[in-house]
This record gives structure tokens, sequence and C-alpha cells, in this order.
């Protein structure tokens, strides 16, 4: 495949690709460029007409435009779903529903490009001052650049992308270089739905050289990276030499914690669909760290691993297969690598613990130290590190001793205790007697501490990409300041 730059699909100007092999077998399914310097400085400059195209158009155009590009989704999810599948390792029927999702991120968005609203500001509020009138608009930022991770592309770069342009903004989207093809099937769908000349651009290539230039450009107003805390402190330093926007949406350690009054049936099948299965683990706010109250302890963690037991892993292209290959065999060893080391610290493992090539069987480790590597880092595969706490202020403790703060959970049924224990837990989001994997596009989504911050949500991403302007009439209202009653 070739990548978008000023509406032109383009080889990288020095020739060379990026191979992208099917992380189950290894099969490679195509290429994409290896985006240089010279491709990604040509791609901003044409951004700066392609922002004022875009900033041109009203809003009922750019809501047309989205709604063309979520109908195309909706037309090819099948198609788009199976790429996906093939080169992310998700199971088929995952990466279907997340083209789904797509399609209803860029409707909604369409929907909201209509409801950018200002506010009519009282000015007699001041002394001296009644004969003015004052009202703010928002605006398009200018050029946002999308940085879009692996686990979920397709979800992610909808996240950013249609927010922008909903907001007016001209876009330049980097994908992942492990999977890139389907979102580059998506930026020909844009095109097709007619979008304003250089609006919106794609380029594939390494981050050291993409990302970096995008983060470190003066030509660039906004930056949006979901990706390891790592990568979004590396964006931030760059981005602030000229204090450009930035939204960082990191990593999370997050935890749920299940009280001995939960329902631990559905806490467990929490757990299998926000860790084992979902993502195949690969999902920034999955649970990743569970607290059980000690008299549930043993019940739960039974459940759990019989409910682990079940899950298929296999190809993900089969209807059946409930865990696919992890992103790359070298991410599989790093997992399989932090389950070792929970286990020589005196973890037992209950369910699962091998590893061939990219897949990790569904693991379930009890009695767990909290001071193994699963507990301390973000570990991104399907694992599930159970630990029992005697009081909810232990457990409580224990979840905010992170330096992350994504979202976490809480199962219970006393919904004074829920409030109480969601209301201490240092987190952008905390899910009660569900998963921590839980995101739904109408609602803000983010994080606190080094998981990063700004919101991203169908409504709160708009406020992201644009600014507020305040316009203000002097002595809009002639004549005495007393009313005419006639």
């Amino acid at each position: 495949m070739q990548m978008l730059i000023n509406s032109q699909w383009v080889d990288a100007s020095d020739g060379q690709c990026i191979e992208v092999r099917n992380p189950a077998n290894g099969e490679l399914i195509d290429t994409a460029p290896k985006g240089t310097l010279d491709d990604v400085r040509r791609a901003v400059e044409a951004a700066q007409e392609g922002k004022r195209r875009m900033g041109r158009l009203p809003a009922h155009e750019r809501a047309a435009i989205l709604f063309r590009v979520a109908d195309a989704l909706e037309k090819n999810e099948h198609a788009l779903g199976e790429l996906l599948a093939r080169e992310n390792g998700k199971p088929v029927q995952q990466t279907r529903a997340e083209v789904a999702v797509t399609a209803r991120i860029f409707r909604g968005f369409g929907e909201e490009a209509k409801r950018m609203f200002g506010r009519v500001v009282p000015m007699d509020a001041v002394p001296g001052q009644e004969r003015h009138l004052a009202m703010t608009i928002r605006q398009p930022v200018g050029v946002v650049a999308a940085i879009v991770p692996f686990n979920y592309p397709v979800e992610l770069y909808a996240h950013k992308a249609a927010a922008a342009l909903a907001a007016g903004n001209a876009v330049i989207a980097k994908p992942p270089s492990e999977c890139p093809l389907t979102l580059l099937k998506i930026a020909a769908i844009i095109e097709e739905a007619g979008i304003p000349a250089a609006a919106h651009q794609m380029i594939t290539g390494p981050g050291a050289v993409v990302g970096e230039y995008l983060a470190a450009s003066p030509d660039i107003q906004a930056i949006s990276v979901t990706g390891s805390t790592a990568t979004g402190r590396h964006v931030a330093e760059l981005a602030s030499r000229n204090l450009k926007r930035v939204h960082l949406e990191l990593g999370g350690n997050d935890a749920l914690i299940v009280c001995d009054d939960a329902d631990l049936e559905k806490a467990a099948t929490a757990v299998v669909l926000g860790r084992l299965a979902r993502g195949n683990g690969q999902i920034c706010c999955a649970v990743k760290r569970i607290f059980v109250e000690q008299p549930a302890y043993d019940t739960m963690a039974d459940i759990l691993i019989e409910k682990a037991r079940q899950l298929k892993v296999g190809d993900q292209l089969d209807e059946d297969t409930d865990v696919g290959p992890l992103i790359s065999t070298s991410a599989a060893e790093m997992v399989e690598a932090s389950i070792n080391d929970a286990v020589r610290l005196g973890a037992v493992i209950g369910a699962g613990g091998h590893r061939r090539g990219a897949f990790i069987q569904p693991t379930v480790l009890t009695r767990v130290p909290l001071d193994v590597k699963l507990f301390n880092d973000e570990v991104f595969g399907p694992v599930a590190p159970l630990v029992a706490f005697k009081t909810v202020d232990e457990a409580v403790r224990s979840a905010n001793h992170s330096p992350y703060g994504l979202q976490a959970a809480v199962f219970t049924r006393d919904v004074s205790r829920a409030f109480d224990i969601a209301y201490r837990l240092h987190a952008g989001g905390v899910i009660v007697n569900w998963s921590s994997a839980l995101r739904v596009e109408t609602l803000p989504f983010g994080g606190v501490k080094m998981s990063g911050y700004g919101r991203e949500g169908i409504h709160d991403t708009l406020e992201e990409m644009t600014y507020q302007k305040t316009i203000i009439v002097h002595n809009a209202f002639s004549g005495n300041s007393e009313s005419d009653s006639g």
C-alpha cells in the first residue's frame, strides 16, 4: 500500500517499506511506506492549505463528510474487520466490532459538529459596560497530528481524526507501524467522502522520524497521542518548545477491588472480558491488578480459573476464537518474562502461564506478592494477578500506590461503599460492578498522574481541538439604559 500526502497516494521518498506480517504465523500481508523526514515535511506544508480549506467548510458540510465516512465503514465492516484481525492479531469478531464502533464515532462527531455552540455573555454585569454586547465562538486550532497505537488502531484513530475534522481542523495521522493497513484503507474512504485537498493525510513510518517531527513542528497546532507513558513524555517535551496543545492518553495499571459481598460470578466474567479475552489483554484500561477481600478470595480465584481455562486460543480469523496472538512474538516474550518473575517471587499459576510464539495462554496468578512487575508496571497481555486484602482502606491504598491512574473498578452490592471507594481511587474513571475496560464514546475518557491528561469523548474532544474566541461589539445598544416599556 501507499501513504496519503496532499491527496496523493505515494511511496516513501527513498522507496523504503515496512513489512506488515500476521503475528500468528509471520505471513507477509502487505507493505507500507517507511516515511522519511522529507515526506513528513511535505505533509505538514500541504496541511497549511488543508486547514484553510477545512476551516472554511460550514458545519453541515463537515457533518455530511463524516456521515458518508460512517456509511462506508458500515458497508465495509466485514472486509475491514478481517484485514485488521490479520495484521493486528485480535479475534475477528472483536475487530469487526471495532469497525462498527468507529462508524458510530464518525457519525457521532458529525452530529456534534452541528452543536459547537458559543454563548452570549451579559456585559451589564459590570458597571459602565451596559451598552456593549459580548459573545463567544469556538474555532479550530489548525492542524492536528494524531499518533495512533497498535492495540485499537481504528477506534482510537477515529477518536482523534473524526473529532479534529468535525471541529474544522486539518489532520495528519500516523498509524502504528505494526498494523497500518486498515487505517490506510480508511484514509481512502475519507478521500472518497469528499474531504478538501490536504485536509486529511496519513503518513506511515517510524515514530522516531514521523512522530518526532510532528511533535516538534511549529506548524502543527495540536497533537493527540495514545501510547506508552515514555512516548507521551517525549512528545510533550518536544511539543512544549512551541507551546502547542498536547492530549495524552497513556499507560494504565488499572485496579479492580472485589468486596466480599460482590457478585463473584459477574466479577470473574468482567475480568475475563476486560483482561483475558478482549484485545488479547492489550488494553490500556484493562483490569491489571485484582484485589479481592479475604473471605471471597478463594471462591473468586476458583471461578476465574475455570473461566480462563474455557477460553479458546488460536487463529484470530476463526469465528470461535476468544484469544489471538499478541502484536508480536517479542511482546509475548515480555509478558512471559513478567509471569515467570511473579512465579519466581512466590505467585502460583492457576491457569495458563504458557507461551507459543506470539500466543500467551490466558493466565491467572494467585498469591501474588505486591512487589512483582505485574503489580508495578503495565503488562500488556492476558494475565490476571490476584491479591487478597483485609480492609477496604488497605485495598484503596494498594490500588493508589501506582504512578498510573487511567481507570479502576469496584465490585460490591453496597451502593454507599461503591461511591466511597470510587471517590477515593486516584483514576480518571471508576466503573462499579463491571470491568475497568469499559469505554463509551459519549463519555469523557482519560487519566491522571502518569496516565496522561486531556479527555476524549464525542463532546469533550471537540473542546480539546478548538479554542474559545471572545467577540465584543462596543456600543451595541444605543440610547439610555432604561428599558422602553411602551
